[in-house]
This record gives C-alpha cells, structure tokens and sequence, in this order.
C-alpha cells in the first residue's frame, strides 16, 4: 500500500468531515481511525475508490464516537444524515482546508502549527524546529489550538498571510526532505495565485520556483549536500527559473513589496549569476536589509552576516555574526565558514565539528562532519 496515497488523500477527506458539520478535532480523530484501518484492510482487499472509502469510513467512525456522547435522538439524526457509500468528489479540499485551519478564534501563530500538524503532515518536531521552539512548548501551542477549535464551525476562513506562512514552512520542510512534501506547497501555491491577485502569492510562488530549480545540484551521487558555490549549475532547471523571475518581476512591478517577494529577489540574484564567483553580493545584502526592516527576523540576520562576508570580507561577516545570539540555529555552521575564508583553518575546523554536532538534519550533519575532516587534513598536509 502507498503511504504517499494516504497522506495526499487525507487533507480531502478531513474537509468533508469538516463540512459536513464534524468539529476539527472529532474530524482529525475519525480520520486517523480511518487511516489505520485502511492499514489494515487494504493491503489484502484494496478500494476502487480510495478518498471514497475513506470518507465513508472516517465518517462511520465519527459517527460513532458521537453515538457515545450525545442523546439518542440527536444520534438517530445523525445517523439518518450518513451518506452512502459511493466515488466522493474529485475536487482537491485541501486549499480550503488551509484558509479554514487559519480561523479567526486562533492567532497566527497558532493557526499555522495547527495547519502544519493536522494538513501539512509535519511533526511537532518539525514544526518546533521551524519556530526555533522546544518541542515540548509547540506541543502545548497544538493541543491549546485544537481547544480552542473544538466544536468550532468552521465558515470563516483565515486570512492569506496565515496560509503563505504555512506553505512557506511546508515547503521549507519538503525542501530538505520530502520531495512530494516540496511539490505539493508549489502545487498549492499555484492554486492560490491563480484564485487571488496578491503580489505576496506571487512572491512565495516565485520563491518556491526559484528555489526548487536547485533541486538537482543539491546533493552529491552519495548522498551528500552540496553547497550553493559548489553546486553544478547546468543541472539546474533553467525553466523554473525563467518562471520564478517572471512571476517575481510582475510582483515587484506593484510596489507592495513583502518578505516572500524579498527572498525570492535574493533567489533570483544567485540564479541570476554563471558562476559563483560572480554572484552580486552586495545587491543580495540590500535586499537582506530590505528583508530585515519587513521582519527583523534572527534568521534573516544570520544569512545577512554570511553576505556581509561575501560582500565585504570575512572579518566583516564575523563582525556581523559576533551581534547575534550564538545559540541560533546554523549560526556556528557560519561562524565555520567565516573563518575558513580567513584563513583560521583549526578554529574552522572545531567549529564544523560543533556545528555537525548539533545539526538536527542527517544530511546537514554529515556535510558538516566532512568540512571538519576536510580542514583537519590540509593542517596535517
């Protein structure tokens, strides 16, 4: 059995069940039960329709677990409404699924690590880590967001901010991991540029592109990452890119500029360039600081200080970098980086082993792993 069939169809199925009246929590519970059972079953006895079986079969659940809640004559009206088993629609939910996980009785914040959880698929683990939270505290943040929806109904959808933040992080996630995860943000970004006239829409479209064209030179015949400078750029989707800097360029035409169309400008600042070598550095800092007066994000600070060392120099970034909290994430990876550039190969060279030590990410941590081996041995040679 697919299990990338199960997830994709999922989101679906949680929208009829929500449209039918189902409260979101009571919604996602019958879902799960629906999805272990088609675990169960459909290894040895497979659907023809599989959304269709699994909304009949998640509905039966939640219906049943209303049977042991409520009075006998609100179930028996319950009951009355189930449908009959049957092909379920062909339209895709799971848009509208998004804007209604983004309700108005949640703050952002909340709205999106509920969506990321119960639509996107990612773990709270996942989700803490895009929030630079503990696990633990986004826990609290899930449960408290599914409280608060509980028994909600759900017929004032979001706003578009909420559902850009949580495609962005989707996309984000997919894009070191799940590639399907990736293409899906992409798919659902295009579903909503094409039903809403947003230069932000567009901005996330173009920064998705953009960025999804790298794919290819990501990662080495091993398995490896390999960075941006060291990238094969004749394997990158040459497509894509033209796409990604059209939309973009259409978007900054409007002068409502935000954060998406900021790193897409970025993204396409790197594309733009042959060779590494001749990436416009100093253009890619504007836009940083650009990107920190719409967001004043640690983050953005962090990349920002690693540009400042391309523009500028290394002992520049490092000055940059010395401004900031040291716990942030990637931010030894950096600090590494800076001084390789200046030529500290032993701090360097600690500094990548640290770095590997608290990568999160299998992939980022071998690459890491492999920086400190490599500077270790040109100090020995």
């Amino acid at each position: 059995m697919d299990a990338l069939l199960l997830r994709s169809l999922t989101p679906s199925v949680l929208a009829v069940l929500v449209r039918r009246g189902a409260g979101f929590a009571a919604a996602e519970d019958a879902v799960q039960d629906a999805l272990v059972e088609a675990l169960r079953v459909w290894p040895d006895d497979p659907p023809r329709d599989a959304k269709g079986w699994l909304v009949t079969v998640a509905w039966r659940k939640f219906l049943d677990a209303t049977r042991s809640d409520t009075a006998r004559r609100r179930r028996e009206d319950r009951v009355d409404e189930e449908p009959a088993p049957g092909p379920a629609s062909a339209v895709d939910d799971t848009l509208q699924l998004y804007f209604l996980c983004a309700h108005p009785s949640l703050t952002s914040a909340s709205a999106v690590a509920l969506t990321l959880r119960a639509v996107g698929g990612l773990t709270t683990r996942q989700i803490a880590r895009a929030y630079l939270v503990p696990e633990a505290t986004m826990a609290q943040r899930i449960s408290r967001a599914k409280r608060t929806v509980s028994g909600v109904r759900f017929d004032r959808p979001g706003d578009v901010a909420t559902v850009l933040r949580v495609l962005y992080l989707v996309f984000n996630e997919g894009y070191s991991g799940d590639v399907d995860l990736a293409a899906e943000a992409i798919r659902l970004t295009r579903q909503l540029a094409a039903a809403i006239d947003h230069p932000e829409v567009a901005g996330l479209l173009a920064l998705m592109l953009l960025h999804h064209a790298r794919r290819a030179a990501r990662t080495a015949p091993d398995g490896g990452l390999v960075p941006l400078a060291e990238q094969d750029r004749g394997r990158w989707d040459t497509r894509a890119i033209a796409e990604g800097v059209a939309v973009l360029q259409a978007a900054l035409a409007r002068d409502r500029l935000g954060e998406f169309q900021a790193q897409a400008a970025i993204a396409a600042l790197h594309a733009d360039a042959p060779e590494a070598a001749e990436t416009d550095w100093v253009q890619i800092v504007e836009w940083y600081d650009e990107l920190l007066r719409l967001t004043d994000s640690p983050v953005v600070r962090l990349n920002r200080a690693v540009a400042v060392g391309e523009a500028d120099g290394p002992r520049a970034g490092l000055a940059a970098l010395a401004e900031l909290d040291d716990s942030l994430p990637r931010h030894t990876a950096a600090a590494a980086y800076l001084h390789e550039r200046d030529g500290d190969l032993a701090t360097a060279a600690r500094l990548y082993a640290e770095a590997a030590h608290k990568a999160t990410h299998l992939g980022e941590r071998d690459h890491l792993t492999r920086q400190a081996a490599r500077l270790n041995t040109r100090r020995r040679q």
